[in-house]
């Protein structure tokens, strides 16, 4: 191998590493993937009502479904001419293995085209449905838990179990009126095949549900436990069960819209302030909320008694200038008349962090300390910052840090080196690159907010 392909090889594998804050280089950590849920049943068990109301309810996230119908085989020749001799139950009526591809490829959070299988004809038509990955996918299917490649892949998987009779009932109606068959022929073929398959293939993969509904979309209080159970596993990041003392606030649509429009490039100033300051407003709030309280009741102008709570009121602010200043406003839109110190950290490339500045309350070591950084990057500048306050006299587990964005790296610096700070931040990022800027972050921060970017 020769210098240059060595060095563009070399150059190509540090663009997917991270930097660690010794200079040394990791792997970063591997993207947020999204969650799959499979469901399955017999025919006409409820199988797409139960997937509606669990989308219906999860209206705040991205939610995406496919199904298994979608990669039936195109038939032709004599099998099309005896296609009611067809057993569309069986597992070798589906095309498993481009399932698999195209889950694959949304699990990578890539967008894929699905097939779109016309039932009347038989066959795949074109153009098939293009689906964009998302937070949540569900594939549904009867015989989504047969195959053990298709079920490696789901993080829950779901039986919607419901009475045969009413299973054949409701296939009389949906293939009579959906799918222009007759009566006659829809019995035949349910005694010929979709019975004995339901009993050979569909039944026994009930055993690896993890979730088993019975009646279908009529039980409320099974949805709503499942849904449950998603937004606990989503509202968590995977660093939030390494360290408790992470508080990543909970996305929704709203946020990832402000989001989307901070990190963009292409926002001028005016609208990269408003929207940051409106994300700042949010995570001191959140910040705020991990304050010790005292219960209080009160009395209403009504004459009721209501059981509040009083929040610590000995608290101030400390930002790491510059850009921690931007946070400033919100804190104080948040806590009249609080106090408000800072702190100038500056280092360059691998010469460490110096304290150049200071000035803090003089009875700091008695408050709660909400720290102001907008960017959690290395961590390195927020160690120093921590560092001092607790020379000061400040107990560790006084310091909320609080973030509108941060890198793992960053996290695992801090946490690690100070388990009882709170940190709060808004999203956690994919890495840093090698100049340890955070990806795909949102640019140098102060340069933007304060318009002395180039």
């Amino acid at each position: 191998m020769d210098s240059e392909t060595l060095s563009a090889a070399t150059k190509n594998i540090k663009n997917h590493l991270s930097v660690q804050s010794n200079g040394s280089i990791s792997a970063p950590d591997p993207p947020k993937q999204p969650f799959v849920i499979g469901v399955a049943g017999g025919t006409a068990s409820g199988k797409t009502t139960v997937c509606n109301m669990i989308i219906s309810q999860l209206h705040d996230r991205r939610v995406v479904l496919v199904n298994q119908d979608s990669f039936y085989h195109s038939l032709s020749g004599d099998t099309l001419k005896r296609v009611h001799d067809y057993n569309f139950d069986h597992p070798d009526a589906f095309h498993t293995e481009l399932l698999l591809s195209c889950m694959e490829t949304l699990k990578n959070g890539q967008a894929v085209d699905v097939p779109n299988y016309d039932f009347k004809t038989h066959k795949r038509i074109e153009p098939g449905r293009k689906v964009n990955p998302s937070d949540i996918i569900i594939l549904e299917g009867i015989l989504v838990l047969h195959d053990s490649r298709v079920r490696d892949l789901m993080n829950m998987k779901i039986f919607v179990d419901t009475d045969s009779d009413l299973r054949l009932a409701r296939r009389i109606q949906r293939d009579t009126v959906e799918r222009g068959r007759n009566i006659q022929n829809v019995l035949d073929q349910y005694a010929q095949s979709v019975k004995p398959s339901f009993e050979e293939f569909i039944l026994p993969s009930k055993k690896y549900a993890d979730v088993i509904i019975p009646r279908g979309g009529d039980n409320d209080v099974a949805i709503d436990l499942i849904v449950q159970h998603i937004r606990t596993k989503l509202g968590q990041h995977h660093l939030c069960k390494i360290y408790p003392n992470v508080s990543v606030i909970h996305s929704t649509f709203q946020m990832r819209g402000m989001h989307t429009l901070v990190r963009d490039v292409k926002t001028t100033k005016h609208d990269f302030v408003f929207y940051a300051d409106r994300l700042i407003r949010l995570v001191v709030e959140h910040g705020l909320g991990h304050l010790p309280f005292t219960e209080k009741q009160i009395t209403s102008p009504t004459g009721s008694v209501y059981p509040g709570v009083v929040f610590c009121k000995r608290l101030c602010g400390v930002s790491v200038i510059r850009s921690g200043e931007s946070m400033e406003n919100a804190l104080r839109a948040c806590c009249k008349g609080i106090k408000i110190g800072k702190i100038l950290i500056h280092g360059e490339g691998n010469n460490g962090r110096q304290l150049i500045y200071e000035k803090l309350p003089a009875d700091i070591s008695s408050r709660h300390v909400l720290l102001l950084d907008p960017v959690l990057a290395s961590g390195n500048s927020a160690v120093k910052a921590i560092s001092l306050l607790l020379s000061k006299g400040v107990p560790e587990s006084n310091i909320i840090f609080l973030n509108l964005i941060a890198a793992p790296q960053g996290v695992h610096v801090i946490c690690k080196k100070f388990p009882k700070l709170q940190l709060v931040t808004s999203e956690i990022d994919v890495t840093l690159d090698e100049d340890l800027r955070v990806i795909p972050g949102m640019g140098e921060f102060g340069d933007r907010y304060f318009g002395t970017d180039n």
